[in-house]
């Protein structure tokens, strides 16, 4: 009776020693590559699949958007200016078994491949397009860092530069340069006004040589303007027409 409770107890160790060995469960976002007696067979979930116990085995690739971070790269730019660059990329495993046969540690190597990228890339740009265009690089970097990636079954979908660190000195050039502009817009603002006021200065110049009485309305409307002032005294010229009225009513 002892034997055959022992024997049990072995055939259920035995059991699932052989179903631990045997059973995978992968889930939604997951893949599992299987290999027997070292070589590729397939690509087996989610969900639950079985192996051959102790003949095959399966390696998990998670397929899920992996954000990596890439730190930050110093270069000069093609103006000869040196600036630190730090970016982050995006990228998901689309064929699992590229992704564990053909690179050792696929997201090491995304790495490796995103900082020499993001160097060359800086290299090859100058620091205006690189402050006023980034979009433009990131897209350049986007291209260039999946074509590298391909092989290896991982698809790179964004790339965004983060931060430009520039010398202190070059920033300081960039705030005066940022200054020298901003007055040289408003000097142009300025000498448009005066030249707008210019132009209807002379039209006004031109209706009251045309019609004379027009003169002497503004000469009346200054008038009205200067008594409206706290002032003692106000000195201010008769024309000479109204003499000669004057003059002609006491001869009459």
């Amino acid at each position: 009776m002892t034997g055959a409770i022992i024997g049990i107890i072995v055939f259920v160790v035995v059991v699932l020693i052989v179903a631990s060995a045997s059973i995978r469960i992968a889930q939604e976002y997951e893949r599992g590559v299987v290999f027997r007696l070292g070589r590729y067979t397939g690509v087996r979930g989610p969900g639950i699949f079985f192996l051959i116990p102790f003949i095959e085995r399966s390696v998990k690739v998670d397929l899920r958007v992996v954000t990596l971070d890439v730190p930050a790269q110093e270069a000069i730019t093609r103006d000869n200016v040196t600036v630190k660059v730090n970016a982050v990329v995006y990228f998901r495993v689309v064929k699992p078994e590229d992704s564990v046969i053909k690179v050792f540690d696929h997201r090491y190597a995304t790495s490796q491949i995103s900082q020499t990228t993001l160097r060359s890339v800086l290299g090859q740009s100058e620091l205006d397009e690189l402050l006023a265009h980034r979009e433009k690089i990131n897209q350049t970097l986007q291209k260039i860092i999946d074509e590298q990636t391909d092989p290896w079954g991982v698809k790179v979908s964004i790339v965004e530069i983060k931060d430009v660190e520039l010398p202190q000195t070059m920033q300081r050039a960039i705030a005066a340069q940022a200054e020298a502009e901003r007055e040289r817009r408003a000097k142009i603002v300025h000498a448009e006004g005066e030249h707008q006021a210019a132009e209807k200065l002379a039209e006004a110049a031109r209706v009251m040589a045309t019609q004379p009485m027009s003169l002497q309305l503004r000469y009346l409307q200054t008038l009205t303007v200067i008594a409206t002032e706290k002032t003692n005294t106000i000195v201010f010229p008769l024309p000479v027409d109204l003499f000669e009225v004057i003059m002609k009513n006491k001869k009459q």
